[in-house]
C-alpha cells in the first residue's frame, strides 16, 4: 500500500463484514458520517468510536493496515490542532509572543482531530472489505431508482469504482517517478513554494502521461471485451439482503440513537461558561 494511503485497496479475508452486502455497507457507511458529524461531544465519539472499532475486529483487516491510512493525514490533523489552539477564543493556556494558545482551542482542536480519525477508519473499511466488482454492483443497485430521470446509474458507479481503484496506482506510480527524478538530481524539497511548484513539472508531466496512457489501454481492454454499458448486463451474484444486513442496520440505528442522547443529554464539547 504506497505511502499508506489506503483508499481504493482490497484486503481479502472471511469475514462478518466481507461478508455483508455491498448496497448494505455503502448505505451504512453514509449513515455513519452523518452520525459522526451529529455528535457534537466526546460522549459520542465515546459511542461511535467503540462502534468503529467493533467494525474493523469484525472485518479482520489487521490494525496496522488500518492505521496505515492515517499516515497521509498526520500533518492535516497537526496543522488543524494548531489553528484552533491558536485562533479560539477562551482562557490562555500558554503564551508564544502575540500568539496565545487556550484551553477551548485546545480542546476544539482534539474534537476536530479525533472527528477525522474515527471517519478514516471506519469508511476505509468500505473499500478494504468490498472488492472492485461488488462495489460497482452496489453503487449501480443504489443508483438506479434515478435512472427514471436520465440518470446513467451503471457508468456513474462504473467511473466512480475505477477512479477509487486507480488511486493508489497513480500513487505508487508518482512514488516511482519522484525516485526516478531524485536519482536523476531533481529537488523536489529545498527553496520557496514558487521553486517548489516548478520542481514538480518533472513528476506531473510523465506521471499525466502514464495516467492517459492507463486510461487508454483500459479503454481498449473494455472494447476488446464487448463492453457496452450496462444495458442488457446480467451478474453472476446477484445482491440480496440478509439477516447480516439487517442486523448492522439495527445496530447503526441503536447508535444513532445514543448519539442523539448524548446530544440532547451533555451538549457541545464547549459551550458558554464551560471554562
Amino acid at each position: 500500500m504506497p505511502g499508506g494511503v489506503i483508499i481504493g485497496q482490497y484486503y481479502p479475508a472471511r469475514s462478518f463484514v466481507h461478508s455483508m452486502d455491498p448496497r448494505a455497507k455503502i448505505l451504512i457507511s453514509i449513515m455513519f458520517m452523518i452520525i459522526l458529524f451529529s455528535g457534537n461531544n466526546f460522549y459520542a465519539f465515546l459511542v461511535v468510536g467503540i462502534y468503529a472499532a467493533a467494525s474493523i475486529i469484525l472485518s479482520k483487516v489487521p490494525w496496522t493496515v488500518v492505521l496505515r491510512g492515517l499516515r497521509p493525514i498526520a500533518f492535516i490533523m497537526l496543522f488543524t490542532l494548531v489553528l484552533h489552539l491558536f485562533l479560539t477564543p477562551g482562557p490562555v493556556l500558554f503564551q508564544l509572543g502575540p500568539l496565545k494558545a487556550t484551553w477551548s482551542g485546545l480542546v476544539q482542536g482534539v474534537f476536530i482531530g479525533v472527528r477525522l480519525i474515527i471517519l478514516i477508519l471506519f469508511t476505509s473499511l468500505l473499500t478494504l472489505t468490498t472488492s472492485p466488482i461488488e462495489l460497482t454492483d452496489g453503487l449501480e443497485d443504489i443508483l438506479k431508482p434515478f435512472s427514471r430521470l436520465g440518470v446513467p446509474a451503471h457508468e456513474i458507479a462504473m467511473m466512480m469504482t475505477i477512479a477509487l481503484r486507480f488511486i493508489p496506482t497513480l500513487l505508487e506510480e508518482a512514488e516511482r517517478i519522484m525516485k526516478a527524478q531524485m536519482a536523476r538530481g531533481a529537488d523536489f524539497e529545498s527553496g520557496n513554494m514558487i521553486q517548489r511548484a516548478r520542481g514538480l513539472v518533472p513528476l506531473l508531466v510523465p506521471l499525466f502521461v502514464s495516467a492517459f496512457r492507463r486510461a487508454d489501454d483500459l479503454a481498449m481492454a473494455m472494447e476488446a471485451r464487448c463492453y457496452r454499458g450496462g444495458e442488457g448486463r446480467t451478474r453472476m451474484r446477484q445482491l440480496r439482503f440478509g439477516a447480516k444486513d439487517f442486523l448492522a442496520f439495527a445496530v447503526t440505528l441503536v447508535m444513532l440513537v445514543l448519539v442523539i442522547y448524548t446530544r440532547v443529554r451533555f451538549g457541545p464539547v464547549i459551550s458558554p461558561g464551560t471554562f
